[in-house]
């Protein structure tokens, strides 16, 4: 039953990961988003880590997909008119480093010494706490700091885009 569950959601979240991509309109994407995220904490749950689920469930698809439609309905980004992109190369690029991603992961379940991902210990909120404010501090303070930078692009990406 785990395994039809687990195949379940995969499918689900892939499938969603591509509806973020392929939309057009950026509150389709935005919702495609939304489910993609909650599929990730049906995973987390089977990987009994209800604590990482809880967290996904709140702080991604509650807060930040709340934070990304604001954004899209604020800016108006939907009526900004679309253009050819005269860079044809971007698709290329993007699949050749797609294969160097997929690449990258089959190498690392290779050099693993049981052949799989390994195996989440952390599974009560003070060790988590513990090791993001330990060992993790200096990455958990530059994925914020990555994310904060990634909304400041997009907002001045959209405002150029509105202004022309």
């Amino acid at each position: 039953m785990e395994m039809v569950i687990f195949l379940v959601l995969a499918v689900v979240a892939v499938a969603a990961g591509v509806g973020v991509i392929a939309q057009r309109r950026a509150a389709r994407s935005a919702l495609f988003l939304l489910v993609n995220l909650c599929c990730l904490a049906g995973l987390y749950i089977l990987l009994n880590a209800q604590f990482v689920a809880v967290m996904q469930v709140i702080v991604y698809a509650g807060a930040i997909v709340v934070l990304f439609l604001f954004v899209v309905m604020l800016l108006g980004v939907e009526q900004v008119l679309e253009q050819a992109d005269p860079r044809r190369y971007q698709g290329i690029a993007g699949g050749l480093l797609g294969l160097l991603l997929a690449g990258g992961i089959v190498w690392a379940l290779l050099q693993s010494p049981t052949g799989s991902i390994a195996e989440l210990t952390a599974d009560n909120v003070r060790q988590i706490g513990a090791a993001l404010l330990t060992d993790f501090a200096i990455p958990f303070e530059l994925v914020s700091v990555v994310l904060l930078v990634a909304i400041i692009g997009a907002f001045v990406l959209a405002k150029k885009k509105l202004q022309e």
